[in-house]
C-alpha cells in the first residue's frame, strides 16, 4: 500500500504504535517515491500553503538567504473528490484568486513525466523532508512546509514561519512568561493558549503563519543570571510543569476531538538547558554535570508533564551536553525516556543547528555523517537547521544509518501534519476556516493581555503608600530609563504588537499633570548627566514613580548576567531622587530576573516596590492600574531575590541544586538554599489582609507495598498501587480588607524526617496552588488536589522516587504570610487494613 494511502489511515486509526507488518509495508516508500503522481494513481490531499524560506536563523548562527517572503507561491489544494480528473492532460485546469497575492493559481499544479535521469533517489527526497524549511515533493503533491513558527507569548515572526503585513500588522503580545507565571493562575495559562492558537490560525488561513509552535520554553529558571529566565514559569519544577500542561493544551486542544489539533506545541529544551553565555562559557560547548537526583525530581518534571499531561505534539532537544553526551544525540533521553517511557505522540526536533554544533564546535563525532546517524538512531525526527538535510543520504548510503530510521522519522512529523488537517484541503473549508484577520488583536484578546500583566505584577513592599488617589494625586513625577518603555516590555521572542501602552501613557491617563524625565539614556546609564533633572523633577511633584531595571541588551537567549546590580548608575538615580522628593517614591522594578534591591527595601523614602517583569503591549495600563488601586496586587514571584553575594559565591554553570557544606555551596531555589534573602519565593502583597485556615485534610495516609521489606522508612513507588492516594484539601480564605481581591493560596510540603534514608530532600516543597477572587469581608473555600506519589515523594541519590513514613507537614502560605499549619502521617499499611487517606 502506497505511504499516502497508509498515512491516511493512520490519521483515522491512529496506529501510533506501529505493528511490524506496517513497517514492512513502510519500506516500500524509497520504491513509491520514484513513482510519477499520476502514473502511480496516487490519491494525496494537499493543502494551500505558503513556501517559506527562513528569514533568520537563530542568534550566533549565520543568516541564511531568503526570497521576499510575499513573491513566494502558494501551493493550493486539489479536490478531494473521487472524480478528481487533474491527471488527465486533457482537461480544463481550474484556477482560483488567492486572497493576498489577488493572483490566478492552477488548482491542479502538473509534474514533470520522471526519466531514468531525472528521478531523484528516494533517500534525497526524503531527507529533505527532515529539515524545518521542507521543499517538498511536488511530483507526489507533497507541498512545502516550514515548521518552524514560534508562539511563546504570542504569534511571532521570531522564527521564518510567521509573517506580518498589511492584512495582519500585528498579533496580541502578552506579558513576557515569567510574569504570567507570577499570576499563579492555571485556568489564565489555558485562556492564553487559547487565544495565541486562534490568531496563529487566523493568520494560517491568509498564508502567514503556520501550524507548528516551537513554544513554551519549559526549562527551569535555577540561577537568577540566566538570560533567558524571562521566557519560563519561574524556578518551581511543578509550577513550570504546570504552567506547560495548560498553556500547551489551551494551544493544542480541538473541542470535542483529542486526535485533532488546533496548532502544534512544542516544549524545548530538552533537557538541564539555562547556561547561554556566562563569562565566555557557552550553551554551544556546555556539559551539564547533573546528578541523577537532580535530573529527575528538578530538570525533568516538566518535560514528563508536558507529553504526559499536557499531551505536547513535540519535543525540542537541546544544545548542551548532559554527562557529556549531547542531548539530541543521546538515545535514553530522546527515544528511551521521551519516546518509550512518557509515550510522545509527535516528533523530536533539534533546537537550530545543534546537530552542526556537536560535529563542528565540540567535535563529538568524526564526520557530519555520522553526526546526523546518530541523532536520528537517538530518536531525533526533525532539524532546524539544514544539517539531516545535507548528510542523511551519505549516511544512508554508507551504512550509518537505516533508511527505514529515515521513514519512521518522517511517518512522526507528517502524522502531527495530518491531525491539524494541513493535507484536508482548502483551510476556510475545514475547522477554524472561518478565522480570519478580524480576529487577530480583538478587543477581548488585548484585555486579556492586560489582565495577564495586572495578575502577574507583584507587590513586594508597601508602607501604605499604595494605592494612589486620584482624589489628592494632582501632578506625578515619572522617571527612569524604563519609564516610557514599549518594545521593552514585550520581552524576547516577540512579534509585532497590536499596540503598545508604555508606564508614561498609562499614568497619563489617570493625571492630567505628568512629567517624563528618564534619568538615563537607557538601562545601561553609564552617563549620569540626565540624574539632575529627573531630582528637579521629583521635587515639584505630589508623587514620583521611579521605573527601573533590565532590557534585552543585560539579559537575552545567548547573554546570562555576571551580577544582581542595576546596570550602571541606576541605583543612584533612585537613591538620589528619593532625597529629593517631598513624599516617598514608588519603585517599579521591569525585569525578568531578580535584583538586589536592598538598598531600596531599607531606605524609608521608598514606599512600595513593584516587580513587574516585561509586562507586554499593555503594560503601562496594568502598571496605572494598580498604583491607582483599580486593580488590587495579587502576584506572587516565582523566583527567590538573592542578594549580589549569591553571584559572588556561585558559579552559573555548577549544575547541583542541592546544598554542599564542604565546599560552601548554599544550594538553589527556594526547595534548597540556604543563604539569605532579599525575597522568598511566592512573596506578594495586596492592598487587602487576607487570611487563611484548613477545613478538611486527612490525619493519616495509608500505603500499601508490595515491596518484600517488612520494616521500610521509604518505599519506592513502583512496589505502589498509586491510584487511589489522591486527597484534598481544603482551606477557608477571608479577606478581611477594604477592596475585592484575588489571594494565590500556597500549599507547601515539608517532607517527614528522612535522616539515613533518602539524602538531599527539599527543605520545601510547593504541592499546589489555587487563585481565588474574594469579595471584602467574604470568604470563599477552595480545594487544592494532592497525589501521593506524584506531589509527595522524594528523589534518592539514585534517581528514584521514593514515599517516606512518618509524620508531614502541610504549611499554607509563604513565609512571609501567616502560615497554616497541617501534620499527618504516612504510614506503611498493616496486614488487614485498606491503603487510603483518613480525615482529621
Amino acid at each position: 500500500m502506497y505511504l499516502e494511502e497508509r498515512m491516511r489511515q493512520m490519521a483515522h486509526v491512529r496506529m501510533i504504535r506501529f505493528t511490524d507488518a506496517y513497517q514492512e509495508d513502510m519500506s516500500a516508500y524509497s520504491d513509491e517515491l520514484g513513482l510519477n503522481r499520476c502514473d502511480a494513481d496516487v490519491s494525496a490531499k494537499v493543502p494551500r500553503v505558503q513556501v517559506m524560506t527562513p528569514r533568520r536563523s537563530r542568534q550566533g548562527r549565520e543568516e541564511e538567504t531568503h526570497e521576499n517572503p510575499s513573491s513566494l507561491p502558494l501551493t493550493p489544494p486539489p479536490s478531494l473528490n473521487p472524480t478528481d480528473n487533474s491527471c488527465n492532460t486533457h482537461a480544463t485546469k481550474t484556477t482560483q484568486i488567492h486572497p493576498l497575492t489577488n493572483s490566478a493559481t492552477p488548482l491542479y499544479p502538473t509534474h514533470p513525466e520522471p526519466t531514468t535521469s531525472s528521478l531523484s533517489s528516494p533517500s534525497h527526497e526524503k531527507t529533505q523532508q527532515l529539515i524545518n524549511t521542507s521543499p517538498g515533493i511536488p511530483r507526489l503533491s507533497v507541498p512545502p512546509y516550514q515548521w518552524w513558527s514560534e508562539a511563546l507569548h504570542g504569534v511571532s515572526n521570531a522564527g521564518p514561519g510567521v509573517r506580518f503585513n498589511a492584512t495582519v500588522p500585528g498579533a496580541t503580545s502578552f506579558p513576557a512568561v515569567i510574569l504570567t507565571a507570577a499570576s499563579f493562575n492555571a485556568s489564565l495559562w489555558y485562556e492564553m493558549g487559547r487565544v495565541v492558537s486562534t490568531e496563529a490560525r487566523a493568520m494560517y488561513n491568509v498564508g502567514l503563519a503556520g501550524l507548528t509552535y516551537w513554544s513554551p520554553n519549559v526549562n527551569v529558571f535555577r540561577d537568577p543570571r540566566w538570560g533567558r529566565g524571562q521566557e519560563t514559569p519561574g524556578e518551581d519544577p511543578m509550577v513550570v510543569a504546570e504552567y506547560a500542561v495548560r498553556y500547551v493544551r489551551g494551544l493544542q486542544e480541538v473541542e470535542g476531538d483529542d486526535e485533532k489539533l488546533k496548532v502544534s506545541s512544542c516544549c524545548k529544551h530538552y533537557t538541564a538547558y539555562d547556561v547561554d553565555n556566562w563569562k565566555g562559557v557557552d550553551r554551544f560547548h556546555f556539559d551539564a554535570k547533573v546528578t541523577l537526583q537532580d535530573l529527575e525530581d528538578t530538570y525533568q518534571p516538566p518535560f514528563k508533564s508536558c507529553v504526559e499531561e499536557g499531551h505536547v505534539s513535540s519535543v525540542m532537544c537541546s544544545y548542551n551536553r548532559v554527562n557529556g553526551i549531547p542531548t539530541c544525540a543521546d538515545p535514553n533521553l530522546l527515544k528511551g525516556i521521551v519516546r518509550d517511557q512518557w509515550n510522545l505522540d509527535g516528533y523530536i526536533v533539534s533546537d537550530c543547528d545543534s546537530v552542526e554544533v556537536y560535529y563542528d564546535s565540540i567535535h563529538y563525532t568524526a564526520t557530519p555523517e555520522d553526526a546526523v546517524a546518530l541523532a536520528l538512531k537517538a530518536g531525533l525526527n526533525m532539524n532546524c537547521g539544514d544539517y539531516l538535510g545535507k548528510y542523511t543520504e551519505n549516511a544512508v548510503k554508507s551504512n550509518k544509518v537505516e533508511e527505514s530510521i529515515v521513514d519512521q522519522a518522517l511517518i512522526y512529523n507528517y502524522i502531527v501534519l495530518m491531525r491539524l488537517g494541513f493535507f484536508d484541503g482548502d483551510p476556510t473549508t475545514l475547522p477554524f476556516g472561518q478565522l480570519g484577520p478580524s480576529d487577530v488583536c480583538t478587543d477581548d484578546h488585548q484585555a486579556l493581555a492586560v489582565e495577564a500583566a495586572k495578575q502577574g505584577i507583584v507587590l513586594l513592599d508597601n508602607n501604605g503608600a499604595l494605592p494612589l488617589s486620584t482624589n489628592t494625586t494632582k501632578n506625578v513625577a515619572i522617571i527612569g530609563p524604563n519609564a516610557n518603555a514599549t518594545q521593552v516590555m514585550i520581552s524576547n521572542y516577540a512579534g509585532v504588537p497590536c499596540r503598545y501602552t508604555s508606564p508614561l501613557q498609562g499614568l497619563q491617563k489617570y493625571v492630567e499633570a505628568v512629567t517624563y524625565e528618564p534619568g538615563c539614556a537607557n538601562v545601561g546609564c553609564v552617563d549620569e548627566s540626565q540624574i539632575e533633572a529627573a531630582i528637579k523633577a521629583a521635587a515639584v511633584a505630589d508623587e514620583v514613580v521611579v521605573v527601573v531595571g533590565l532590557d534585552q541588551s543585560v539579559e537575552r537567549e545567548e547573554l546570562d548576567r555576571v551580577n544582581l546590580t542595576l546596570p550602571g548608575f541606576q541605583e543612584k538615580l533612585v537613591m538620589e531622587v528619593a532625597n529629593a522628593t517631598n513624599g516617598s517614591v514608588i519603585l517599579v522594578i521591569m525585569s525578568a530576573g531578580p535584583i538586589d534591591v536592598s538598598f531600596a527595601k531599607n531606605n524609608s523614602k521608598i514606599g512600595a516596590i513593584l516587580w513587574v517583569g516585561y509586562p507586554g503591549q499593555g503594560g503601562g495600563d496594568a502598571i496605572a492600574q494598580i498604583i491607582f488601586g483599580d486593580y488590587n496586587p495579587g502576584g506572587r514571584s516565582p523566583f527567590t531575590w538573592y542578594p549580589q553575594e549569591f553571584a559572588d559565591q556561585v558559579a552559573m554553570t555548577d549544575m547541583n541544586m542541592r546544598p554542599n557544606t564542604t565546599t560552601n555551596f548554599p544550594g538553589r531555589t527556594y526547595r534548597f538554599y540556604t543563604g539569605k534573602f532579599i525575597y522568598e519565593f511566592g512573596r506578594g502583597l495586596s492592598y487587602s489582609t487576607f487570611s487563611k485556615f484548613i477545613t478538611s485534610a486527612p490525619s493519616t495516609i495509608l500505603i500499601k507495598s508490595n515491596s518484600t521489606t517488612q520494616i521500610i522508612k521509604d518505599i519506592d513507588i513502583s512496589t505502589i498501587n498509586c491510584q487511589n492516594l489522591n486527597f484534598q484539601v481544603v482551606i477557608g480564605v477571608k479577606n478581611a480588607g477594604p477592596m475585592d481581591g484575588t489571594h494565590v493560596v500556597l500549599v507547601f510540603w515539608k517532607p517527614a524526617s528522612s535522616d539515613g534514608v533518602v539524602v538531599g530532600v527539599p527543605n520545601l516543597q510547593l504541592v499546589g496552588f489555587e487563585r481565588v477572587a474574594v469579595k471584602r469581608r467574604k470568604t470563599k473555600t477552595v480545594a487544592v488536589e494532592l497525589d501521593v506519589c506524584k506531589d509527595l515523594s522524594v528523589v534518592d541519590g539514585g534517581g528514584k522516587r521514593k514515599v517516606v513514613t512518618g509524620q508531614h507537614t502541610l504549611l499554607v502560605g509563604s513565609s512571609s504570610e501567616r502560615q497554616v499549619r497541617h501534620h499527618f502521617y504516612i504510614r506503611l499499611v498493616q496486614s488487614g487494613d485498606q491503603g487510603g487517606s483518613f480525615p482529621m
